[in-house]
């Protein structure tokens, strides 16, 4: 008989499993087994809202910052890039839906985002 510590969405459970080879239950000792604890997972933690702009450009995924192309009173075009975000171990340009000043930058490099957060702000 061999004993194991199975762990399942964070809930451990004892097992007894009985090895059978040609009908005959087979007695060996157990080998000792070390189960990793399992690590926390980060959590992304809600941005400011931006109110400087007008117009807010918001993040349409979470994922983490990689760039930042723009500084408060840069002046960007419609469909410019003004961060790129890392989401799936993809790279996505995040653009401005229309020209103006940049107001507000409201996230840095690494940070990590939500669905929503805004990451500039335009006038």
């Amino acid at each position: 008989m061999r004993k194991f510590v199975i762990n399942v969405n964070g809930k451990s459970y004892d097992v007894e499993v009985e090895e059978i080879r040609d009908g005959v239950a087979i007695t060996t000792p157990a080998p000792v087994v070390s189960v990793p604890a399992p690590q926390a997972v980060p959590v992304a933690t809600p941005k400011a809202t931006g109110t400087a702009g007008s117009v807010k450009i918001e993040s349409p995924m979470p994922g983490t910052v990689l760039k930042m192309n723009v500084k408060v009173g840069d002046t960007v075009a419609e469909g410019q890039a003004v961060a790129v975000l890392e989401a799936m171990k993809m790279e996505n340009d995040i653009v401005a839906p229309s020209a103006g000043t940049v107001a507000s930058v409201n996230v840095s490099v690494g940070d990590a985002i939500n669905t929503g957060d805004v990451l500039v702000t335009l006038n």
